[in-house]
């Protein structure tokens, strides 16, 4: 649906809320806003639609959706909040930020689950459903008052919003129009266009049509009327148009457009959290281009089903998390012996086994070098921001079918599920994947034979004549024949880690952020670059020499680092993932388990690489990395 359709659904109207007499907009640099309720009551839809309204205006946004570990927990529970985080800002946004400024609660106990993850700023402005201190059972009666009086005694300032009452005025069912009564509060009080908010509704209700749009709106209207008459603050975040076209898509999204733009044309995968929504958009627009998802009976079958159409002469996709990559491995071994090209993508979360489904961690990164028996070399890529989703399938496509590799793509349920404006992609024939070759292969021409300096091999494809020959797990030789010979072993395995070298041979020495020497350099990788760059942003404005690096190829790990490295006396990683403290009494230098990147660092460059890391299960704050940093500088 295009702009001009979109506008034909809704007309514009003039506001008709007066502010009370003397309310005028504070103007800010950037504030962050949260929805939070039960699951099912449109928390998370209505952050995603501020987000996208706020982008529209030209205002830098970043998205995070807060979602609960059970599909469907027990409403009212503090471990139930499910809802989204959304930070605007005058300028680009390239991380969700601190803590929060404004909260809108649909119950109390949701809300305290945020409280108690030490989620919002002290004296954090709330907006609580009042419709509780009302309820026909006493026990939910007292315990509303009671977190309410709770809250008010720790400083936040509470106001009581009768949201129940005011969408029944419109609604029959309350439950499923408070997140647009909400929207249209979150515009009133940031001042967002209206004809915007009204023209998102459309846009996002657009396949149920006008009887869904309608209401929708009307709840839209009743919210800004209700904020603009009854509260006494109002905020402006100044918003600079963009002057390039914008996107606005979670990194999941990005992920699927990525796929459309690389020129792959098969799609396999289980569904799996946070990694399924990328397979949904997907199946809604892969067959208008030609491309098939095919949803596998389980993850080992998926990624069979990917191996297999990479076989036949171009190269697919299969798309995973953590416990699915697990399963994926046999299969990726085949494809690593076969020497057959395939692009796997792990939307990491917390782990080890179930784990945490919907919280984000970098815990899989040894996983994905390394895990596999025997040795299986793949080229191993990290996403670090939302476009970068965009792109880094392109590139893992190419090298693919270059090299005839495997290329694993990580990114985690931080970018899986953000949502951050970019500049929309102008389409390049370069990114698409060549026709399938079906020429004649030379006389002589062998399957496998492996070239002495860069290990690669001209790759066979089904059909090709005088190609014919027998695929295998097992080792083989320059024919494909099945071999046990030691030195045949040997030369197979050289060849197939020699295709790592060449690559690397390629690629640049990663940019530095900040000054090419100082006292400390920070080196991460994946979702954390905006945070990491975020802190020493800060550090240097407070007269600190610090700068980072940020990977975003971990193997091969690119040229150069080594040098970048010698040129700082300190050397720190800021990963997901976990790394022994040393302040426990049991942890010393001698039994220290280092964070991943930092442990490739110390056994790649033989340099003392610190690191600190953390595994809460949400994206590491800008504010944590600046605390972090300041401590190593006092050491």
């Amino acid at each position: 649906m295009n702009d001009t359709s979109i506008k034909q659904l809704v007309k514009e109207t003039p506001r008709q809320a007066r502010s009370p007499a003397g309310k005028k907009a504070v103007t800010l640099k950037e504030h962050i806003v949260e929805i939070i309720s039960d699951s099912g009551e449109g928390a998370q839809r209505c952050g995603q639609s501020l987000g996208s309204i706020a982008a529209r205006m030209g205002n830098g946004i970043w998205t995070v959706e807060i979602i609960p570990a059970e599909i469907r927990p027990p409403a009212r529970s503090v471990a139930g909040a499910s809802g989204n985080r959304i930070r605007l800002g005058s300028e680009r946004i390239t991380t969700g930020g601190d803590n929060t400024d404004l909260v809108v609660a649909f119950n109390e106990q949701a809300l305290l689950g945020r409280v108690r993850a030490g989620a919002l700023k002290p004296g954090c402005t709330i907006l609580l459903e009042s419709m509780w201190r009302d309820d026909k059972d006493p026990k939910i009666t007292a315990a509303y008052i009671e977190t309410y009086n709770q809250l008010v005694a720790s400083g936040y300032k509470v106001h009581e919003v009768p949201m129940e009452r005011e969408c029944l005025s419109l609604v029959a069912d309350a439950r499923l129009g408070k997140n647009m009564f909400a929207l249209g509060m979150l515009c009133s009080i940031y001042s967002l266009d209206m004809q915007l908010a009204r023209e998102q509704i459309a846009l996002t209700f657009a396949k149920k049509g006008q009887s869904v749009i309608e209401p929708n709106i009307r709840l839209l209207e009743a919210g800004y009327t209700w904020a603009e008459v009854n509260l006494d603050f109002k905020y402006r975040i100044p918003a600079v148009r963009s002057k390039v076209p914008q996107v606005v898509a979670n990194g999941n999204t990005a992920l699927a457009l990525g796929i459309l733009a690389s020129g792959m044309d098969i799609c396999a995968m289980y569904p799996i959290t946070p990694a399924t929504s990328a397979s949904h958009y997907l199946s809604e627009v892969f067959e208008k281009v030609g491309g098939i998802v095919h949803q596998a009976e389980d993850e080992i079958a998926a990624c069979a089903f990917a191996i297999g159409a990479s076989y036949a002469g171009k190269c697919a996709v299969t798309i995973t998390s953590g416990p699915g990559y697990s399963l994926k491995q046999e299969g990726i071994g085949l494809a690593v012996m076969a020497e057959i090209p395939l692009v796997v993508i792990n939307v990491q979360r917390g782990g080890p086994s179930t784990g945490l489904p919907t919280k984000a961690e970098q815990g899989d990164l040894m996983a994905a070098i390394f895990g596999s028996h025997g040795d299986a070399p793949k080229v191993v890529m990290a996403a670090s921001t939302i476009e970068d989703c965009f792109y880094s399938v392109i590139t893992a496509r190419k090298i693919a079918e270059t090299f005839n590799m495997v290329v694993v793509l990580l990114t985690d349920a931080n970018l899986a599920t953000s949502q951050q404006p970019f500049p929309r992609p102008q389409f390049n024939k370069e990114w698409l994947a060549p026709p399938v070759d079906q020429s004649a292969i030379p006389a002589g021409a062998k399957p496998y034979d492996w070239d002495a300096t860069t290990g690669l091999a001209r790759r066979f494809i089904p059909g090709q004549p005088n190609g014919m020959h027998t695929v295998t797990g097992l080792t083989h030789d320059r024919l494909s024949h099945v071999a046990y010979d030691a030195e045949i072993n040997e030369e197979s395995i050289r060849a197939r880690s020699l295709k790592l070298a060449a690559l690397q041979k390629t690629l640049k020495t990663p940019p530095v952020f900040g000054d090419e020497k100082g006292d400390l350099l920070i080196i991460g990788w994946g979702s954390t670059k905006g945070a990491i760059e975020e802190a020493v942003e800060s550090m240097r404005a407070e007269g600190c020499k610090v700068s980072s690096m940020h990977l975003r190829f971990l193997q091969p790990l690119p040229p150069g680092i080594k040098e970048v490295m010698r040129r700082f006396k300190n050397i720190m990683t800021i990963e997901g993932n976990w790394s022994d403290r040393l302040q426990d009494e049991m942890i010393d230098e001698t039994n220290r388990r280092y964070s991943a990147v930092a442990t490739l660092l110390r056994a790649r460059y033989l340099i003392d690489v610190d690191c600190w890391s953390e595994v809460m299960g949400q994206p590491i704050k800008p504010s944590t990395i600046c605390s972090v940093i300041r401590d190593k500088l006092k050491k």
